[in-house]
Formats: C-alpha cells, structure tokens, sequence
C-alpha cells in the first residue's frame, strides 16, 4: 500500500502569466529570408539552435534544418553537452539555458528572451525551498527540472518527466525518503507509483493544471475510440483517465507508435507540431481546458514559451546579448545532481536494451 504523501505547508508565491505575445506573421518569402539570414549567424558565431517541442513550428522546423535539435528537456540537456559548437542558442524557457550552462560552462548560452521563465520556477524560491530543505535532513532532495540553477544547487537528484518514475523507483529500492519540488502533479503521480513516502511542494504548471476532468469525460464520449494521451503535470483526475502517461517525447511516440487513428492530448499545443509532422495521418484532438466557457490563464499554450520568435531570436544572434551567466559556486553544486540525473538516466536506458 502507497504511504502517505505530505504536502508543504506552503503557499506557492502568485505567479503573474504574461498575456501571449503576438509576433508579425512573416509571408513565405518573408519566412525564407529571415531563415537565412539566421542561418548565417549561427554559422558566424559557432553556434547551435536547441528548441523545445513547445516552441512555434517556425523555431522548430528552423533548428532542425540548421543542425541543431528539437527535444524535450532531458535531450536538450545532452545534446547541448555534446556538441562542439562555442555558442549554445535556447529556444525554450530560462531552467533550460540554465542546465545548458551548468554543463557547458565553457561555451556561451544565448536566449531569444531571458524573461521566458516558467510558473513551476516562479513558484518555488530558492530561499525558501532552502529552509524546507534544511527542515527535513532526512529526506532525499529531489527536484524537477523545471527549477531555478540555485534551487539545483540544493537538490541531490534533479529529473525530468521522462526519468523521474526510474529514479524515484529506485531510491525508495534504497529505503529513502523524498523531498519532492515543485510539481505536486507529478509527485502525487511517482508517489503512487513507487509508494515511497514523499513530502510534496505545492507548485503546479499553469498550462497543466488547466485540463479539467468534466470535460475530458465529455470529449472521451465524443471520440470513443481516441486514446487519450496526458503529460504527468496534470491533475490526478485527468491523469485518471489516460491510456498514456508520459513526458513530451513518451507522448509523441505513442502517437507514432499506436493502432489507433485519433488522440486526445493533454498538454502544451507546441507539440501538435511534431506528432503531424511523424504521423500525418493520425487525428489530433486537444484535450479541454478551462478556455471552454470559461477564462484561462494559458489554454493549453505556455506564454513564455511564446516568447521565443524568429524576431527576436535573430537580434540575438546578430548582437550577443541575453547571454545566462551563473554564479560559479552555485554552477558546481548544480551539476552534480544533474549529471547524477544523466548518468542514471544513461544505465537506465542500457539495461532496458
């Protein structure tokens, strides 16, 4: 039977969500020209695009075609340490140049907009988080990734949604304790799976949390034969009603991978653009969020994410600003959970071989 999962006796900070920004709509030849003109200044400065799956097509398809990558969060992380380029260029949000920076110290990490940050970060300070932490020396530290360099700086493991499970599983093998930030979603999930005892910040992901149960059943009776497809960030009675549970990359493979013809998807709409681009012939449904009849904060599309453009990501380049610079002391306790994270993850995926 799965212990009891304690939550904080914390009140998460309000996080202002920014309205979604509206970028120019380029015409084809518009496009074009403005792709190649980045693609000159990636080459000018050694550089290599990263893009999240959340980010628009245009960034997306625009890494790809310029040697970079589009990934989840867990393969930006390795695939900005393995690459020889002196100049990393993030397409996602802020925690994400940050880990770039923690493993490149070496190379420069640029952003389209250091304002892109993210409400799981905003939610959990680090100050705080530290006091918590100091509270409970007995517990195994262990945050997602979608957290500040200094809140890092404190953990013993860091983890994505696609590793977190594994990890967890393993240290309640080893008799520990956790202290989990800052998703309280995806806690409660990994608690109930693995039944390790678990302290539980309060934050939650302002696109995630928008999913509502009521009307997934609604759409499920609609599309009956749609799987529903939902990312670990949501809430529980959601979560509930999934064929499949996973990270962004776990999703777009099932997409990929499954018999059937339609999905439900429950999480950010960046990532519609890589499910149609893999499986053209399946159907996309979004799952519903407090949009329908209501007001949201994000329906369904992260505004920070939207920050990121051709626009700005182009003045970047050609001036060298919104460089992520890291305190060197909080940098060397950062990496050590995060590398932990990767060499984990590295074994993890060998034994499953």
């Amino acid at each position: 039977m799965s212990k009891s999962v304690s939550p904080v006796p914390f009140t998460r900070p309000q996080v202002k969500v920014p309205p979604h920004p509206q970028w120019p709509t380029l015409t084809d030849v518009e496009l074009s020209a403005t792709k190649t003109r980045i693609k000159k200044l990636l080459a000018r400065r050694d550089a290599v695009l990263v893009a999240h799956y959340y980010t628009s097509p245009d960034l997306q398809e625009l890494a790809e075609e310029s040697g970079g990558c589009v990934a989840d969060s867990l393969e930006m992380a390795r695939f900005g340490s393995v690459q020889n380029a002196k100049t990393l260029v993030v397409c996602g949000v802020r925690f994400m140049g940050e880990t770039a920076k923690i493993l490149n110290p070496e190379k420069h990490v640029l952003m389209p907009d250091l304002n892109a940050t993210c409400s799981l970060d905003e939610g959990c300070p680090a100050d705080e988080f530290s006091r918590f932490c100091d509270q409970h020396p007995d517990h195994t530290v262990v945050v997602y990734a979608n957290t500040s360099a200094r809140v890092k700086a404190r953990s013993d493991w860091v983890v994505t949604s696609g590793i977190a499970l594994p990890i967890v599983k393993y240290l309640s093998e080893r008799g520990e304790k956790v202290l989990w930030a800052p998703d309280k979603h995806l806690g409660r999930y990994v608690q109930k799976l693995t039944g390790i005892e678990m302290l539980l910040w309060q934050g939650s992901c302002v696109v995630h949390e928008e999913f509502k149960a009521v009307a997934l059943e609604r759409i499920r009776k609609l599309h009956p034969e749609a799987a529903v497809l939902v990312h670990p960030e949501s809430p529980e009675a959601v979560i509930g009603q999934a064929d499949v549970v996973g990270s962004t990359t776990a999703l777009i493979r099932a997409v990929q991978q499954m018999d059937n013809k339609s999905f439900i998807v429950a999480t950010d709409g960046g990532i519609f653009h890589k499910m149609k681009q893999l499986a053209p012939d399946k159907q996309l449904i979004e799952a519903p969020t407090a949009g329908e009849g209501a007001t949201c904060q994000s329906c369904a599309h992260c505004p920070w994410m939207g920050m990121n453009s051709l626009q700005n990501l182009e003045q970047v380049l050609d001036s060298g600003e919104n460089e992520i610079l890291i305190d060197a002391e909080v940098r060397e306790k950062a990496v050590i959970p995060i590398q932990r994270m990767l060499d984990f993850a590295d074994k993890y995926q060998k034994n499953k071989r």
